[in-house]
């Protein structure tokens, strides 16, 4: 570099202010001596900043005092928060206090931003209530910190406080109240917020109408988010995303599939959450060609494998654990869910051993399953027993049949017994005909759980099967005046990668072949009688006569996708099924005698576990 050249960088680099003698010693013929002078203090903390160097970059701010401004504070909060640096960005606070400096409403928001990030939630808010002037930034800012840790209270307080002030929400104040619109106050305050929406005509926003779609998802009102779903005028991968895993989350798969479907044909770009949404409600259907399809198509558009995918599809794989455990093996990255993933399936299929205390619950290994936890309480194996290791137990004491020791133990746990508790104890009480025990945990799960139509049913099968027909009346008329509905038998079959969908006591009217299901039916009661079944009636909830029960029974969605499933596949072709809720004993007979006879493989999933029937023998061994 010439002479000339390296003064010119000089002059630039350093202040106008400066002389211009200062900059030059001598110079020779051929080299130019500098001498020491005073760095461009902005320059410096900008260099600091840049590299990280939090520490040093403090030690010139101090040095600086008086002479700190805007700039430079906003370049120290910036690299504070890039780093979540939470005692570098206090002292940073407090210099602007100790040099009284007035710092605008932008550097108070990022002082608010600073301490949400680093989940200090009470010192942002000290921020926010401090500030005379406060903008939509302000507001959000704090609304979303809430939001996003789980004070759903504060937030939507923070959210009508602002309402009363004199800033209007915007699209990101909406979209971050909405998510803690949860329970029976926050979605009455969420419809509300909503009309605001509508009133402001952002409901258009992409982000806020994917808002809207989770409110309504997680309040289990379908309809409503499909209706805000197909108001946009356009749509984007988040917001079909968005409703595609909805569906699959409140239990409709068939109706996420069928979704992603349409909205394929019309374009829809997606990306690796679309397909792993996908595979959830494919595991729900047990859907496992389906599955591998997806599987393929995944592998051809090159998506990154992201955890969550992989999850997904160790979970739609968990009806053959081969390629499973294939998928898990091949895993660069593994996380407490894959792992989680995998033992579920070793246990759901009754592989006990490989699924630990929960294998040992559906493996029929209770002594095993009662060791492993007294040395979980006993501090052996560095793992403290949380309420779902409790809850294993009692599903592991109830399956065995100690009912009255599953009563005791619950009620001696440190912790408050769940729904789910009180729930699996109640289905024990059924099987095994202990009313004394059932009627108190019935009606303390009427008390607790008062929505959940599942408790009054089985409630209602246990009097049914003593034959106290009177109390079954009694549980119906309290589920018609709380306005609780039981969701209705559904099973489904996949043949030629179509699903086919038969509903309980609905004897299939639109499908074109039910006249052949029919016929089937009769044919294998008989058969089936002959070779020994004997139709288990006790879950019957009126009372009728045998002959009536039985016919009852043979219109379950389970037996009529079975049925269909013979006359619709080539001879030892596999059958498998889905059911949204628990199989019941007599299907679940149905299913042994169908594998037995025709000699065929059955794989039924019901809302518990995967049943593999193979000559007429279930990987459950009957505990389930």
């Amino acid at each position: 570099m010439n002479l000339l050249r390296k003064l010119n960088c000089l002059f630039h680099y350093y202040p106008k202010s400066a002389p211009f003698s200062s900059l030059v010693s001598s110079f020779t013929t051929h080299q130019l001596t500098l001498t020491t002078f005073p760095p461009n203090p902005q320059i410096v903390l900008t260099t600091l900043c840049s590299n990280g160097q939090l520490k040093e970059a403090l030690i010139e701010m101090a040095a600086r005092g008086l002479e700190m401004k805007f700039e430079s504070y906003d370049m120290l909060l910036n690299a504070c928060i890039k780093k979540r640096a939470f005692r570098e960005g206090q002292r940073v606070h407090a210099h602007m206090i100790k040099t009284r400096y007035l710092p605008p409403v932008y550097l108070r928001n990022r002082l608010i931003i600073l301490y949400s990030k680093c989940d200090r939630l009470r010192e942002a808010r000290n921020v926010l209530d401090e500030m005379l002037e406060k903008d939509v930034v302000s507001w959000t800012a704090m609304i979303s910190a809430y939001s996003q840790r789980g004070f759903a209270t504060e937030a939507l307080d923070l959210f009508l406080e602002m309402l009363r002030s004199v800033t209007e929400p915007n699209e990101f104040t909406f979209t971050a109240v909405l998510s803690s619109c949860t329970g029976t106050f926050g979605f009455e305050l969420g419809k509300q917020i909503h009309s605001l929406i509508i009133k402001r005509t952002l409901d258009t926003h992409i982000f806020v109408g994917s808002s809207l779609l989770d409110m309504y998802f997680k309040a289990g009102r379908i309809h409503e988010a499909r209706e805000v779903f197909e108001s946009p005028p356009e749509r984007d991968v988040v917001s079909c995303t968005a409703i595609i895993s909805g569906y699959a989350q409140l239990g409709l798969d068939a109706e996420a599939l069928e979704l992603f479907r349409r909205l394929n044909l019309e374009g829809m770009s997606s990306n690796y959450v679309t397909y792993a949404s996908v595979l959830t409600a494919l595991s729900g259907l047990a859907a496992l060609d389906l599955g591998k399809q997806v599987h393929n198509h995944v592998l051809r558009c090159k998506l990154p494998f992201y955890v969550v995918l992989q999850n997904s599809l160790i979970d739609i794989k968990c009806g053959n654990l081969i390629y499973s455990r294939r998928i898990f093996d091949n895993m660069p990255e593994r996380t407490v869910i894959s792992w989680t993933a995998m033992l579920v399936g070793y246990s759901k299929h009754g592989m006990g051993r490989e699924g630990v205390l929960s294998g040992c619950s559906h493996g029929g290994m209770e002594n095993v399953g009662l060791e492993i936890f007294e040395e979980m309480v006993n501090g052996k194996n560095g793992v403290e027993p949380d309420i779902e290791h409790y809850g294993c137990v009692v599903d592991l004491l109830v399956r065995a049949g100690r009912v009255e020791e599953a009563f005791q133990f619950i009620k001696k746990m440190p912790f408050e017994p769940t729904a789910a508790l009180w729930g699996s104890l109640l289905g024990a009480c059924k099987v095994h005909s202990n009313i004394d025990v059932g009627e108190f945990v019935g009606h303390r799960l009427l008390e607790i759980d008062p929505e959940s139509a599942g408790n009054y049913v089985i409630l209602s099968n246990l009097y049914a099967s003593m034959g106290r027909w009177e109390d079954v009346r009694m549980v119906r008329d309290l589920m018609l005046k709380k306005a609780v509905k039981k969701e209705p038998g559904r099973s489904w079959i996949e043949l030629d990668q179509t699903l086919h969908s038969f509903h309980a006591s609905d004897p299939i009217p639109s499908h074109p072949r039910r006249e052949e299901v029919f016929a089937k039916m009769k044919e294998l009661s008989i058969k089936f009688k002959e070779a020994g079944y004997v139709p288990d009636l006790s879950c019957v909830l009126h009372d009728v006569d045998e002959e009536q029960k039985e016919k009852i029974f043979l219109g379950h969605s389970e037996k009529l996708a079975l049925t269909f499933g013979l006359i619709s596949t080539s001879d030892r072709a596999p059958l498998r099924v889905i059911k949204n809720l628990r199989t019941c004993v007599d299907c679940h007979n149905f299913a042994k005698f169908v594998s037995k006879i025709y000699m065929r493989e059955v794989y039924l999933k019901d809302k518990n576990r995967f049943h593999h029937i193979s000559m007429g023998v279930c990987s459950c061994g009957d505990y389930w």
